[in-house]
């Protein structure tokens, strides 16, 4: 398992990861797979483009597919400047229960804590049911502080979402 950071030249590929997680799970992110199947890969490699205060994460097998992924943004207001936010995380099926996403989200966190000056807070948001992903964020020192309830509407259904944060 090798986790580094994506380049522009990885677009193709998180573009695949990205767009199978958006089918596999739909419930579980704000965008649909018919919004993003049809973004030109200019569009994924603004997304995935490195800068200071913005960074994805791809977790790569032994063959050196790429199984994970997860994104930060720092917020960029004066006033807001001490907190990042997760967001896309994502771990294929089969790879589930080994650690990757764990080892994701600590990379993240130590990326996030090392490279950012002055950042204070990482917040993430959750779906509430998604008991295997709480546990994961809990296990790793996020803890909840409130819920937005139906904060996604996906094929007429509402899901609540529990709202994160690791303080540093």
């Amino acid at each position: 398992m090798n986790i580094r950071l994506l380049n522009d030249s990885d677009a193709q590929v998180y573009r695949e990861v990205r767009l199978r997680a958006l089918k596999n799970d739909p419930d579980a992110f704000g965008s649909t797979y018919e919004q993003e199947e049809t973004k030109p890969l200019e569009h994924i490699i603004e997304r995935i483009h490195l800068t200071k205060d913005q960074f994805t994460l791809g977790c790569f097998d032994d063959s050196n597919t790429l199984v994970g992924i997860v994104n930060f943004s720092r917020e960029n207001r004066l006033k807001t400047a001490h907190k990042g936010n997760i967001y896309g995380m994502y771990v294929e099926p089969q790879f589930r229960g080994r650690g990757v996403g764990k080892a994701l989200i600590s990379a993240l966190i130590e990326r996030a804590a090392n490279e950012c000056e002055g950042l204070e807070q990482i917040h993430l948001t959750v779906v509430s049911a998604n008991k295997s992903a709480k546990r994961l964020y809990v296990s790793l020192g996020f803890e909840v502080y409130g819920i937005e309830p139906r904060a996604l509407k996906f094929d007429e259904q509402y899901y609540d979402e529990d709202l994160m944060i690791l303080r540093l």
